[in-house]
């Protein structure tokens, strides 16, 4: 299990640093597109396709590293008040959860790209099937940090946190 908890910190930890870097672009292309558009009268055609598809790094590698730290949303002003069993029975329960819409995203954003594939975003000249890739990259960091935490709950070993 340390080995996949170090790829898995390391994966962690790309993953927000492409949504990060995916977060700045996004201020940019914005900004740019409202100086062009507002100060110029000249709106850059791109623009919003580019920023429709940093959204959806940004949002996508945000919740997979969110994941992997357990930062995902949770009631667990609930679950403190439970017994350790009956946490780790909802822990389970969780994380199973999290691994079926890890799967769920990458099965079915894989079939989307693929039969959008032929066709292209016009302003930036690409195959729409690029808007799917986050997604699949997602759900398949997702069912891995899934599995790592469901191996720790499993061997009672508490998972470390990527940036603590």
């Amino acid at each position: 299990m340390n080995w996949l908890t170090a790829v898995n910190t390391r994966l962690s930890r790309w993953a927000m640093y492409i949504a990060c870097t995916g977060l700045a672009g996004l201020v940019f292309v914005v900004d740019y597109s409202v100086i062009m558009r507002y100060v110029f009268n000249n709106a850059p055609p791109f623009a919003e396709q580019t920023a429709l598809l940093l959204v959806i790094i940004v949002a996508m590698f945000g919740a997979s590293a969110g994941v992997r730290d357990i930062g995902h949303i949770g009631m667990d002003t609930l679950v403190v008040f439970l017994p350790a069993r009956a946490r780790k029975y909802v822990d389970l329960i969780v994380n199973c959860i999290n691994f079926t819409f890890g799967a769920v995203l990458f099965a079915g954003c894989s079939l989307m790209a693929e039969s959008v594939y032929p066709m292209t975003i016009p302003t930036l000249g690409i195959s729409t099937a690029f808007r799917y890739l986050p997604p699949i990259i997602a759900g398949a960091l997702i069912m891995l940090f899934s599995i790592e935490h469901l191996l720790a709950l499993f061997a009672d070993k508490k998972v470390i946190r990527s940036w603590h």
